[in-house]
């Protein structure tokens, strides 16, 4: 269930004495970044805020994440399960996650190959205006849009030629190249790999 001002009250609070479980996730890579506690309030505040709060057991008080630190997270959707005892939240991460600086609480756990790529597309939007001179990245960047895209159309033809004549190794490798260059070019355009998603998802609804 999407969780709004006007249906809050509609969770099963009085099954955890006041306080729900919530989960969050990075909006753009699904990753898992944390799990806190809220009682109606905090998700209320969550609400109108737009910052994910929590009710913190050990202060007894609300507590609003990156208070302190400045790591905050910005909400972008929040949901309940079927039960409406637990709480989803999709959000955007500003700096580590973790108190421990890491960008998640289970920053042990493997990552997937869909969060690397999220990952990667953070790493390289960072890189946008650096030395040219500091990595290739930053040297596309400085290039221009008109080299970038130049790039895309060479791994392009590559990918090809290479699934044109089955060689595998030589297919990963150049699509791995023209989805780092394709990223590039989006990043330089002022866009990015979630408003690609966003069409594809438009056109799997027709």
């Amino acid at each position: 269930m999407k969780i709004t001002q006007e249906n809050t009250s509609t969770l099963a609070w009085e099954k955890g004495d006041g306080l729900l479980p919530c989960i969050v996730q990075d909006a753009r890579s699904g990753q898992l970044l944390m799990q806190g506690f809220m009682n109606q309030e905090a998700l209320e505040h969550t609400l109108k805020a737009k910052q994910v709060t929590f009710f913190s057991r050990s202060k007894a008080r609300l507590w609003t994440k990156g208070e302190s630190s400045g790591n905050t997270l910005d909400l972008v959707d929040i949901s309940a399960d079927c039960d409406l005892d637990s709480i989803l939240v999709l959000a955007n991460a500003n700096g580590p996650t973790c108190h421990k600086g890491t960008t998640s609480c289970w920053n042990d756990a493997e990552q997937s190959n869909y969060s690397f790529l999220a990952e990667l597309e953070r790493v390289l939007e960072s890189r946008k205006g650096a030395d040219p001179d500091s990595s290739y990245t930053a040297f596309l960047y400085q290039k221009g849009i008109k080299r970038i895209a130049q790039k895309v159309g060479e791994e392009g033809v590559e990918t090809a030629l290479a699934a044109t004549v089955q060689d595998l190794d030589e297919l990963k490798n150049e699509s791995a190249d023209l989805l780092y260059h394709l990223i590039v070019l989006l990043q330089a355009s002022n866009l990015s790999m979630s408003d690609v998603i966003d069409v594809l998802k438009q056109r799997h609804t027709k």
